[in-house]
């Protein structure tokens, strides 16, 4: 039993120790909470960064559930890495942080809008807190990039 203990109490602490985090806010004197910023490259698509603020309480087992995310085109997207993305209405995940011992995790997925050549973002959490799935979205539009194709002109006058 102490075995798992310790491990789960040195899970928790790595947890707190990554590298991708570019922000740290204090939510003041007399609270054990901090706003954590963390940046997120997506592996398929290099040329898209996500920025993710979450509550990560101190000495506490279990983190808050609200996250925000922002995602921006910080380089090239290919049509190669389009074709290499799955296109399901459920996408996939590309990132996930656990937020507690009890099985609370923070995932970010992204999903393909084909008909709007957009790529979105949605992280949340796979554990109800207070009657809600806490979840925030950002987009990507692919105008302007080599992977958005020009609509046809069939249909317009």
């Amino acid at each position: 039993m102490k075995k798992l203990l310790l491990s789960g109490c040195m899970a928790l602490a790595l947890v707190g120790c990554s590298n991708d985090e570019v922000g740290d806010v204090s939510l003041g004197m007399f609270t054990l909470k901090d706003i954590k910023i963390s940046k997120l490259d997506d592996e398929k698509i290099p040329g898209v960064t996500c920025h993710v603020a979450s509550i990560e309480a101190d000495l506490s087992f279990s983190d808050p559930s609200d996250s925000s995310i922002a995602c921006r085109q910080t380089g090239e997207i290919t049509p190669a890495m389009i074709a290499s993305i799955d296109k399901s209405s459920s996408g996939e995940v590309v990132f996930s942080k656990s937020k507690s011992i009890f099985f609370k995790t923070m995932k970010v997925r992204r999903i393909y809008d084909a008909d709007n050549q957009t790529l979105m973002y949605v992280s949340y959490t796979t554990k109800e807190t207070n009657g809600s799935f806490k979840h925030s979205l950002s987009t990507v539009p692919l105008w302007g990039t080599q992977a958005y194709v020009e609509p046809s002109a069939s249909g317009q006058l």
